[in-house]
């Protein structure tokens, strides 16, 4: 959501920058109309490029990168999450895997008491903690990405709305002077 609303921003900021640039170019028209000297210094007056309005410093955006390295991050994430949850995937009715057990170091092993049970059961409770682990982990990537776009996109509110009330001057300036036309 947050990456559609930064296009959105983006796109505003070229419509008020055309704006600008229009506003400009009905303040050349207006001086000529206004009278002959106006009008020749329209003429001679270097005209502005019509082909794209200036970007006034504006970088282009793309959305953040580390916002769109956490979500895939994240959703490589989950589906592997949903393919091993217990509750996700089809419960196998055994009992516990004794066969992770031959995955446990000797210094468990002697740490944990002889009891096989009670080894996988310790070895379930560490596989645990590790998808615990790797979910905040994931948790803290897509935050550490969303202030960073929350960031970005309040530097891209404060340009817009310095832009907007330069604008809004220039509009109620032209219009005070269509009228006394």
């Amino acid at each position: 959501e947050l990456v559609r609303q930064g296009e959105a921003l983006k796109r505003t900021e070229q419509m008020v920058d055309k704006m600008d640039q229009d506003l400009k170019t009905s303040q050349r028209h207006i001086n000529s109309i206004k009278s002959v000297f106006g009008g020749l210094v329209s003429y001679f007056k270097a005209k502005p490029p019509e082909s794209k309005p200036e970007q006034n410093g504006m970088p282009e955006y793309y959305g953040n990168s580390r916002l769109k390295e956490a979500m895939m991050s994240s959703k490589e994430q989950d589906s592997k999450y949903q393919e091993s949850h217990p509750n996700l995937r089809r419960l196998d009715n055994s009992g516990f895997d004794f066969s992770s057990t031959d995955s446990v170091s000797s210094v468990q092993r002697n740490a944990y008491a002889k009891n096989q049970c009670l080894q996988a059961y310790h070895q379930k409770i560490d596989n645990n903690l590790d998808e615990m682990s790797s979910g905040l982990s994931r948790l803290k990537n897509l935050a550490l990405g969303l202030q960073t776009e929350i960031e970005e996109q309040d530097d891209m509110l404060e340009r817009l709305t310095k832009k907007v009330e330069i604008l809004d001057v220039g509009i109620k300036s032209t219009d005070k002077k269509i009228r006394q036309l």
